[in-house]
């Protein structure tokens, strides 16, 4: 939920080939950085611009992480430099490559290419690398995935909906996977205004799903909701942009988070402008990075760049059924799935309704949060076969079409009860180590495959029922 300056960015994404060399090995190993760089302004060759790094890193038969983060300092006249600062996971450790392009004009070419590195595990090196921009594959991808999209204040997103009217509830949500554990992580945060005009409430949860062991929680509140300008406070628990602290129960977190893409608008942006649905949900930003501390039981798990997201819900309370995935997908790409069942008379005895966004490659589609929900005319939407343990989610828009399996196991799924603003009870049932595998087609004649991504613990997931 950290804020972004509005006006234009810049987007691009990188290949690097090359080869590492470990302190103590004899051998040097291949390997390959897909990286998307993101900057809140558009480039200024003659400046510096410092941009965010996310995508993937892999090191033969020793590292593969598809959620590496870091940053990039593009300097080319002013420090004559292009640094690299990278931090990823390897063999359960947590390490940073750190290198830069030196550029000469008598060398332009070899020095804009070239990029020796070092690794360091806690200020430690343990190896060193050159890597190298392939000029004869990379070229054209290179220069055709620039991209200077119109940047959103993503605090502003984070900023309380609720103007006093009873019958509503708004929520402030994260979730985040720890590179190193594996350990899956949930705040909630939500304000519920009573239907009979009582005075609006705070309340929430926390819980750690440790990779080996049971799921932990505590909730917090109820509290009196005195209101917040910037996101969510209440005796204690804050929410805000760029920052997650609090206490409940013998739980305890401190939690800074870095927004690594632009907002994502899981149902139509006017529905977030306008409330004319029962509900809506957004992420301020599609990806997210999370560093701190979150302590419990006696343990405490350290978070190092973290990737997760942080999302907003504000309508009039749960849905008769739902089921919700987050999914990163790495290399920058995302998944959003909301498909739900409206408490509203005519639209109940409908088929659940899917929202599905799909960033990938630094676009989203369908292009319309509405396609996947009402198709045309109602032709064509997608379907969803809400269940646990497994779920499903399938359809088609243009020339792609999509299948997505998620599934909760039992001993990895946390189950809760709360009550609307009507009083009635809501149950859901939340996984932040969940499974899932997408599948997604291209029509070129025939369907052929195009991308496919299996998480194993890493997808986050909900289904729930009033």
């Amino acid at each position: 939920m950290s804020g972004q300056r509005t006006g234009r960015g810049t987007e691009f994404r990188e290949t690097m080939l090359g080869t590492v060399r470990l302190d103590g090995e004899g051998r040097t190993r291949p390997a390959r950085l897909d990286l998307k760089v993101s900057a809140d302004t558009v480039l200024r060759p003659a400046g510096t611009t410092e941009a965010r790094v996310t995508g993937r890193i892999r090191i033969a038969d020793w590292a593969d992480d598809p959620y590496a983060t870091g940053e990039l300092e593009i300097s080319p006249l002013a420090r004559r430099r292009i640094r690299y600062r990278l931090s990823f996971t390897a063999d359960g450790r947590r390490l940073t490559l750190d290198g830069w392009k030196s550029i000469t004009p008598f060398r332009p070419v070899r020095s804009m290419t070239v990029l020796p590195c070092t690794l360091y595990e806690d200020g430690v090196r343990v190896g060193r690398g050159t890597l190298r921009f392939p000029l004869a594959t990379g070229l054209a991808p290179f220069l055709t995935s620039f991209r200077f999209p119109r940047r959103q204040d993503t605090g502003a997103l984070a900023a309380p909906r609720w103007n006093g009217e009873p019958g509503r509830t708004e929520v402030w949500y994260t979730t985040a996977t720890d590179p190193v554990t594996g350990a899956g992580l949930w705040l909630h945060h939500e304000v519920t205004a009573p239907s009979d005009g009582a005075p609006a409430f705070a309340h929430g949860w926390v819980a750690v799903f440790p990779k080996d062991g049971p799921v932990e929680h505590a909730r917090f509140g109820p509290e009196p909701w005195s209101g917040c300008q910037d996101g969510f406070t209440a005796k204690g628990i804050t929410a805000r942009p760029g920052h997650l602290t609090g206490v409940a129960g013998d739980f305890g977190w401190d939690v800074t988070e870095r927004a690594e893409d632009t907002p994502l608008f899981t149902f139509p942006r006017w529905s977030w402008r306008r409330p004319l649905l029962p509900a809506a949900q957004i992420l301020p930003a599609a990806r997210a990075s999370y560093d701190g501390t979150v302590s419990h039981g006696g343990r405490t798990l350290t978070l190092k760049g973290a990737p997760g997201a942080s999302a907003r819900i504000y309508g009039h309370g749960n849905a008769r059924r739902w089921a919700w995935l987050h999914a990163d997908l790495g290399g920058g790409d995302v998944l959003e799935i909301v498909a739900a069942v409206s408490t509203r008379p005519v639209l109940r005895g409908l088929p659940p309704l899917v929202f599905l966004r799909l960033r990938r490659n630094g676009r989203t589609w369908p292009r319309r949060a509405e396609r996947a929900a009402v198709g045309w005319a109602g032709i064509g939407r997608f379907r969803a076969a809400v269940g646990l343990p497994t779920w499903t989610v399938e359809g088609r828009a243009g020339l792609r079409r999509i299948r997505v399996e998620v599934t909760q196991p039992e001993a990895r799924t946390l189950t809760l009860d709360y009550a609307d603003p009507d009083g009635s009870p809501a149950v859901c049932r939340n996984s932040e180590r969940a499974d899932a595998v997408v599948r997604l087609e291209r029509w070129w004649g025939r369907w052929r495959p195009e991308a496919e991504w299996t998480l194993d613990g890493t997808a986050h997931a909900e289904v729930g029922s009033r």
